[in-house]
């Protein structure tokens, strides 16, 4: 086989990954677009929910306080499928300076990695992350049945709840405790001088509070995380997009010289034999 025949047979095959590197950078984009129309509303909601909770426990903070002796969990959010970069990496190196005894892990490339990095200390709790925004909700579920065990009681004092993610908005990891809520005091809730009226007692009613705003909170989390995780994505696939398009422009001209001095071979071959002839 010609050196140009074998050339062409791998732009072929660059080809060929070029198109599904660029659907994948697509499919990434429109992720993207689809999160970026949510994740502002699921925001939105979680601001709402911490500013009655502020307001709450400016007239009850007793409520606030953590059993000294509550289980520290640490939920770590990373990526279910590749092309990212170091997305997964980073959480891990992050969490290491204060490696948890116990870990709720979102993604299999996380887990994997967890794997692999001298986690056996670490109770790890697997679970796969989300492909795309609508498994957000189910991959909830599972983060709540996984700790509503430990969590059981009005104010859920049994446990600690830390999560460590990408905040797309800042484009740095961020670690937020979830359990028990720390919810800022906001301008607008500090001018309240007169206690919120409930018709539950207000054990019950922060008891509630918590199960709604750690199902809103956990939607964010994964939301901005996922956002993050497809910017990777695309910056990543681009690259790799781009490099190919630079490779195939370099194996074409190359094919071309190899061409030219085949056919320039074929001609003094015909030549030759003419002469003989």
């Amino acid at each position: 086989m010609s050196q140009s025949h074998e050339l062409q047979l791998h732009i072929t095959k660059l080809e060929e990954i070029r198109s599904i590197l660029n659907s994948m950078k697509n499919l990434a984009l429109i992720e993207v677009h689809k999160l970026g129309r949510y994740q502002p509303l699921q925001s939105q909601s979680v601001s709402n929910i911490e500013e009655a909770g502020s307001d709450f426990l400016r007239f009850h903070p007793q409520l606030a306080s953590c059993d000294a002796d509550a289980r520290s969990v640490y939920l770590l959010v990373g990526a279910e499928r590749g092309f990212c970069g170091d997305f997964n990496e980073q959480i891990i190196l992050y969490s290491k300076a204060q490696w948890p005894t116990e870990i709720i892990s979102i993604g299999s490339r996380l887990n994997s990695k967890l794997a692999e990095n001298d986690a056996e200390q670490s109770t790890v709790n697997a679970i796969a992350g989300a492909n795309v925004s609508e498994e957000i909700p189910s991959i909830v579920n599972v983060i709540i049945d996984c700790i509503a065990p430990a969590s059981i009681g009005l104010s859920h004092s049994g446990i600690r709840l830390t999560a460590i993610y990408h905040d797309c908005r800042s484009n740095q990891i961020s670690q937020r405790q979830l359990i028990p809520p720390v919810f800022q005091q906001s301008a607008h809730s500090s001018r309240h001088t007169i206690p919120p009226v409930l018709n539950l007692q207000a054990e019950v009613f922060f008891s509630e509070l918590i199960s709604h705003y750690l199902f809103a909170v956990l939607h964010e989390i994964l939301c901005l995380s996922l956002t993050a995780e497809n910017y990777r994505r695309l910056q990543h696939l681009e690259a790799a997009v781009k490099h190919l398009d630079d490779e195939t422009v370099n194996l074409r001209q190359k094919s071309q010289i190899y061409r030219q001095e085949e056919i320039t071979e074929e001609i003094e071959v015909i030549l030759l034999n003419s002469e003989n002839t």
